[in-house]
């Protein structure tokens, strides 16, 4: 029995003696929706188990909202994307560490023919042209990591979304494959992380048009809810789920995470 999976088992034994969580201890894992839709849980949850008899029972939601269940106690462990959000978490004591996990990358959707002619590697040139002309463009609008992504772009393409909406900017309140849909049917542009994008299969007439420029850097952290904020955070075996996707084991998992032999995410864990 390896050591992670012998810590694992000690955590569940510590935990009260019913039957239900004797013979199916489990957590909750407050992630986003890209890490959802783009097929990596169904990936890597099943290895996960397999090496700790864990299960991770996941909500998917937008990073804020990951993160605002965090803060109500409402899980175990974030598996989220919006870094300066993650360090604010644990700034104010409702997570206990962020560990870097993985990273992969933002890209601007669009058109094929590419009306607003966004297409390159500029992402703060492409949304002035697309303010310029008007372009049709939806937002998720739902305080997720992508969203908050956006609106920074957004604003050092010198516009405050919050104070003026330029002409064609719909907000869905949704996640990231509701968002593509809404952009393929409607002929808009859309800003997405690349997973999702891959494992999207309706794209109509739409085409990546700007991708390579750093400032897209989507980077992916791990975080403990803290106990001492909310004592039923199941603390040990939350921290075998953010262990194990920092060892060797989990790194490898996602690393070989492909569709179309194109990898969606890029282990970043910090050794």
């Amino acid at each position: 029995m390896n050591r992670l999976r012998r810590l694992v088992l000690a955590a569940a034994l510590a935990l009260p003696a019913t039957p239900i969580l004797a013979q199916s201890p489990f957590i909750v894992v407050a992630s986003t929706t890209s890490t959802e839709q783009s097929g990596l849980f169904g990936h890597l949850l099943p290895q996960y188990k397999a090496a700790t008899g864990v299960e991770a029972r996941v909500v998917a939601l937008g990073t804020g909202q990951a993160l605002d269940m965090g803060r109500r106690g409402d899980a175990d462990v974030l598996f989220v994307h919006d870094q300066a959000a993650e360090e604010k978490f644990v700034a104010e004591g409702f997570g206990l560490k962020r560990q870097p996990v993985m990273y992969n990358d933002f890209v601007l959707i669009g058109p094929t023919a590419d009306p607003a002619k966004t297409r390159g590697k500029d992402i703060v040139a492409a949304l002035q042209k697309l303010g310029a002309a008007g372009a049709a463009f939806v937002s998720r609008g739902d305080k997720s990591g992508t969203h908050a992504a956006e609106l920074r772009y957004w604003t050092a393409a010198g516009t405050d979304i919050a104070a003026a909406k330029p002409n064609g900017y719909k907000e869905c309140g949704c996640g990231m494959g509701p968002a593509l849909n809404m952009a393929a049917s409607t002929g808009a542009y859309v800003l997405a992380d690349r997973g999702t994008w891959l494992s999207f299969k309706n794209r109509a007439d739409l085409a990546v048009l700007v991708e390579g420029d750093t400032r897209l850097f989507n980077p992916y952290g791990v975080i403990v809810v803290n106990p001492a904020k909310h004592a039923h955070v199941k603390q040990m075996l939350a921290q075998g789920f953010a262990d194990w996707l920092v060892s060797p084991a989990g790194q490898a998992a996602i690393a070989a995470y492909k569709i179309g032999g194109e990898q969606l995410f890029f282990p970043n864990a910090i050794k």
